[in-house]
């Protein structure tokens, strides 16, 4: 039998911990900009079923479109308001909308 040369790894360790929050948030991932912190996670091509209005360029996010939801990660009036007022971009307008 051929021989694996990976490292395994033990139970608790926190690398496997952090694949597995982040496999189950979606990457999600929080970006710091000017206007504060916010939430950030890709929508692939497959769960892009349907169409929104990204706020960077007033142009259609159709379905079928990867791109990018965020919601404030720093808002004063709770996670439950942050992920009601959460808007979908197109990736390259949230990358140059800084």
């Amino acid at each position: 039998m051929p021989r694996n040369n990976r490292p395994r790894r033990r139970a608790g360790d926190d690398e496997e911990d952090n694949d597995l929050g982040r496999l189950l948030a979606g990457w999600k991932r929080v970006e710091h900009r000017r206007d504060g912190d916010w939430n950030v996670q890709p929508v692939s091509v497959v769960s892009a079923t349907k169409e929104y209005l990204c706020p960077g360029c007033g142009l259609t996010v159709t379905p079928g479109t990867a791109h990018l939801v965020t919601w404030r990660a720093d808002g004063v009036l709770g996670d439950s308001a942050d992920l009601a007022a959460r808007r979908h971009w197109h990736t390259h307008c949230w990358k140059i909308g800084a």
